[in-house]
């Protein structure tokens, strides 16, 4: 199996113990995929808490860096040292950082019932709600009006295709060898058709979220979600949320897994018996309440 992206080699090399910690990237999920594929604990932190100087832009308005790490302690010692505002990202900016562990008892644990019964959760998600309400936490069931959050998309692949338009205009985004059509370089050739008001309509939608987010926290302190359940990856990605990927046991897989969508050319790898690997699940906090 690959390590999922894109922070693959963070999450790899930390999971292998060859570094004791790393930093992971994430755009629309690039620290939790890898966090859970590894095993690891993966910190995404609130938009604007982390400078982002140095690092290759994809999105201005949705690229965030975070630690990846061994054990949630170690998660937040990193992010203690990194946080911050600093001069070459306008957007960081200063930010309290509080960790009271033991606490646990006093959490109101947000859970949506629906996304617990169907995949991606497993045994493994639903084991950590019960291990919410062994720990004296209370759990609340939440909800979010089914709006089409894929609709969010555009703002990322505009900010995207704006910050690789040379690539693009040049040729060169040819010379990329996944020419796929979700992958980047058609990605980037597409949005250029994209209207401003395509763009202004799903920035419109974005404040709608933030403002049902900002909802669904004042009832609940965190959000227990499948990691990989892609309305809150998407949706908590555009309005900026903390977010921290934990092992929280093991499943077994029979195919291996893949970031891409199928290709019959090349099927994926099929193990018997089945493979042991880990499987982690999300808290997601107020914006700037990682502690």
């Amino acid at each position: 199996e690959g390590a999922s992206g894109s922070s693959a080699g963070p999450g790899a090399a930390t999971a292998a113990g060859l570094v004791a910690f790393s930093i992971g990237s994430e755009t629309g999920g690039s620290i939790v995929s890898p966090a859970m594929r590894c095993g690891i604990t993966g910190l995404r932190p609130t938009f604007g808490r982390v400078p982002r100087t140095g690092a290759m832009t994809l999105c201005w308005s949705l690229d965030k860096l975070g630690p990846m790490t061994r054990t949630v302690e170690d998660a937040m010692l990193v992010l203690r040292v990194i946080s911050g505002p600093d001069p070459g990202d306008l957007s960081s900016v200063p930010s309290h950082l509080d960790y009271a562990p033991g606490a646990v008892g006093k959490l109101r644990v947000g859970y949506f019932p629906k996304w617990l019964t169907e995949p991606p959760a497993t045994d493994v998600d639903r084991a950590a709600l019960d291990a919410v309400r062994t720990l004296g936490a209370m759990p609340v069931e939440v909800t979010l009006p089914d709006w089409p959050h894929v609709s969010l998309m555009p703002i990322l692949f505009s900010e995207a295709a704006a910050s690789f338009e040379d690539l693009t205009l040049s040729g060169r985004a040819g010379e990329l060898r996944a020419q796929l059509p979700d992958a980047w370089p058609n990605l980037f050739r597409l949005t250029r058709f994209l209207s401003a008001v395509d763009f202004v309509q799903a920035d419109r939608l974005r404040r709608r979220f933030a403002e049902e987010m900002a909802r669904i926290f004042r009832d609940v302190d965190v959000l227990l979600v499948p990691s990989l359940r892609d309305e809150m990856l998407t949706i908590s990605n555009f309005t900026g949320q903390p977010s921290l990927t934990l092992r929280a046991g093991f499943v077994h897989v029979s195919e291996a897994r893949s970031d891409w969508a199928p290709d019959p050319a090349h099927p994926l790898p099929t193990f018997s018996p089945p493979r042991r690997v880990p499987h982690g699940v999300t808290l997601l906090g107020r914006l700037f309440e990682e502690g």
